[in-house]
């Protein structure tokens, strides 16, 4: 069984002086640098994935900007696969299922940004493609969203997300427990599945 590490979005218009400033980025991206830094060392596969928006009236994440390029605590080194993508959905349109198959990956551990739009559809979209996911979050960050004229802090959206992959879609787990094999045993979606993708030539 192979795992792979799947860092969704971490780019610089969600730091601050970026276009879309999320709460706790910088905390964020630190604890996904430190995951970074285990995967790198047991030399397993890591995929970065990044946001260009392309969509009329789109206000950050342009392609070609200061803003788009992936936050340097976590810039791919040259041997790491780099998959750009223009939906909330990473898998949709990408190559990412192809890369992932050339690793035969089998399980994924995933955090990034925004917990609540691109990192909530990453990992809801590799459950259906039958991946057990480990989603780090700590490593993940969001923003304050608004709904019916009432603002929802950061930190309630966050609690309330993980809260739900945690439930059916994720093991939940902090950065600090990725060097923890047995962080994957108390989850029901770390079972076999017959639905798994099968590992193709490439």
């Amino acid at each position: 069984m192979s795992e792979a590490l799947i860092l969704i979005d971490i780019q610089k218009d969600y730091f601050p002086g970026g276009h879309m400033e999320l709460v706790g980025a910088e905390e964020a991206a630190e604890k996904a640098a430190f995951v970074l830094g285990r995967f790198r060392a047991s030399r397993l596969p890591v995929v970065h994935v990044r946001h260009e928006s392309v969509q009329p009236g789109a206000t950050f994440l342009h392609p070609g900007t200061e803003g788009a390029e992936i936050y340097p605590l976590v810039a791919p080194l040259p041997t790491e696969t780099v998959i750009s993508k223009h939906d909330h959905n990473a898998f949709r349109h990408t190559g990412l299922m192809a890369v992932l198959q050339r690793f035969t990956a089998t399980r994924l551990t995933i955090c990034g940004m925004m917990t609540h739009m691109c990192v909530d559809t990453g990992v809801r979209a590799a459950f259906d493609l039958g991946f057990p996911c480990r989603l780090v979050a700590d490593a993940c960050a969001t923003r304050d969203l608004e709904y019916d004229g009432r603002i929802v802090p950061a930190a309630d959206v966050q609690a309330a997300y993980l809260a739900a992959l945690g439930a059916v879609f994720a093991k939940v787990v902090n950065a600090a427990e990725i060097d923890l094999p047995r962080t994957w045993r108390s989850h029901s979606s770390c079972a076999a599945n017959p639905f798994l993708p099968a590992s193709v030539s490439l």
